[in-house]
């Protein structure tokens, strides 16, 4: 039994508070008690700069990996696509939870022929890098803010669409009718997992988490991460890979993209489901083969 209140951190969005009230579910089913501590992070307070223009990388994460070095929190929650794949010294990630939809889908406001010139809303490299590469005659424009914040500029400018995560509108219950799944896209890495961060010295924490770790989960976003991280990509960079479980088979398919979506080097893989242990480094070998290793140096040349 783990006897002190938990300290759980948590952004103050309300798709973050919704994941944070998970895991307390969750937590409170072994009896263990929790206080919610809820902040802002870099990337809530500036929600005029693109993400990937912010010059840091986790800006959803940073304020509460603070506050988990400082103990004045126990243990921070997390869509795990905002977490760098390499945590502060002294982090660790305890838990992944069940995932939900990996999808992204285009939010309209009125049926439009995509095949003519659009305007499309995104603040995401990844999502525009591959809308480009297969609608090359449209226009991207930024979005920010939280779902509903973005949901409600859409439905008040004059876009063909936007593009949000699946299960970031499921769960704040505002997907409607107006979308469309977008299955060619190839979404973040570990897009609908939640991720639970602790202090690596909190060994009794850590055990209590792992009761409510999923561990077919865990496996397919630690490829998607591992990819990400060989790589070298990031919030800046258009990246995208996804492993997921089917008929005792791991499959994964993942790519980078050129900035204007003109090139990409893509690859797809289907392992033995204990058979996948290198099939991060496989995937990320072939990718940078195919010419992703041209498309990476381009993106950090742009950067300089």
């Amino acid at each position: 039994m783990f006897d002190k209140t938990l300290r759980v951190g948590t952004r103050d969005s309300q798709l973050a508070l919704w994941q944070a009230h998970k895991v307390l579910d969750l937590l409170k089913v072994s009896h263990i008690k929790t206080q919610l501590v809820a902040t802002k992070s870099a990337g809530d307070l500036d929600l005029t700069q693109p993400i990937y223009a912010m010059g840091i990388q986790g800006v959803f994460t940073k304020t509460l990996d603070i506050a988990l070095l400082e103990n004045r929190i126990d243990l921070a929650v997390h869509s795990l696509k905002d977490v760098p794949t390499q945590l502060p010294e002294g982090l660790i990630l305890a838990a992944v939870l069940e995932r939900g939809s990996a999808s992204d889908v285009l939010v309209q406001t009125h049926k439009a022929d995509l095949e003519k010139v659009s305007t499309i809303a995104t603040g995401s490299l990844r999502r525009k890098a591959q809308w480009l590469h297969r609608y090359p005659q449209h226009h991207l424009v930024n979005l920010r803010g939280n779902v509903q914040t973005r949901m409600d500029k859409l439905f008040s400018s004059n876009w063909e669409g936007a593009i949000f995560a699946k299960a970031g509108l499921e769960r704040a219950e505002i997907l409607g009718s107006y979308f469309q799944e977008l299955d060619w896209m190839i979404p973040a890495p570990a897009q609908g997992a939640i991720g639970i961060v602790s202090r690596i010295e909190d060994i009794d924490l850590i055990k209590e988490l792992q009761k409510i770790n999923h561990q077919p989960t865990r496996r397919c976003v630690d490829i998607e991460r591992d990819f990400l991280r060989i790589l070298e990509g990031g919030c800046s960079a258009p990246i995208g890979a996804h492993a997921f479980v089917a008929q005792n088979k791991i499959q994964f398919k993942g790519g980078v993209f050129s900035l204007d979506g003109r090139t990409a080097a893509t690859t797809f893989k289907e392992v033995e489901i204990n058979d996948g242990s290198n099939l991060a480094a496989e995937a990320a070998k072939e990718v940078l083969a195919k010419g992703g290793d041209q498309i990476m140096k381009t993106i950090k040349y742009s950067k300089q």
